[in-house]
């Protein structure tokens, strides 16, 4: 794979990981409204439930690659796709800390 490709990857798999967490916090902002306030146990179930989905959906999409990748003896290629995911991902956050402070 090389060096273009790998950047690509990255920045695909930190996109669909930012848009997954948009996703997550749209609905955890508005769950009062979409969901009416809970009197029950189901809210915390829900929550746990969507806690431990999202921890699988990320993980695969920051992991799942660069695993495969390494199981398949492209060690080297499978530390720079994460490493390129997480340096996506820290730009991704310094520019939603640098909107959050514009606004």
């Amino acid at each position: 794979m090389n060096r273009k490709k790998i950047i690509l990857w990255s920045f695909f798999n930190a996109l669909g990981t930012l848009a997954y967490i948009t996703l997550v916090a749209l609905i955890l902002q508005n769950g009062e409204k979409i969901f009416g306030k809970m009197q029950d146990i189901s809210g915390p179930i829900a929550f746990l439930l969507l806690f431990i989905l999202s921890a699988a959906i990320t993980g695969a999409l920051v992991l799942g690659r660069p695993i495969f990748l390494y199981l398949d003896n492209d060690k080297r290629n499978a530390l720079i796709l994460f490493f390129y995911t997480l340096a996506w991902l820290f730009l991704f956050l310094i520019l939603s800390f640098v909107l959050m402070y514009l606004r």
